[in-house]
């Protein structure tokens, strides 16, 4: 079964320290839906019409479980936490089997 994997990219963050809220909510809704952080904002190369900011990568065990894992209660209440203004580029993408 292929995994699942969130990958997120900040293009930018004003104020990074408004972000504490949703962080202490999203974590552990997505640890307690299964899923693993694999980068969690470290050093970036960018190429092209790349982004340096924060880039983020959490895998799941498959693809329907991280649909799941952004559509459960406990990651919608982290989503309401984003501060206003906030711009991010989210996507869930299927790995290879």
């Amino acid at each position: 079964m292929a995994k699942g994997y969130w990958a997120s990219v900040y293009p930018a963050i004003s104020d990074p320290e408004r972000l504490t809220a949703y962080e202490k909510l999203a974590g552990p809704a997505v640890r307690a839906a299964g899923g693993r952080l694999l980068s969690g904002g470290g050093r970036v190369v960018a190429h092209e019409a790349g982004i340096t900011q924060r880039v983020v990568l959490i895998e799941f065990d498959s693809f329907e479980q991280a649909v799941a894992a952004y559509e459960s209660e406990a990651y919608q209440k982290a989503l309401v936490a984003l501060p206003d203004g906030f711009e991010r580029d989210f996507r869930i993408i299927e790995g290879i089997d």
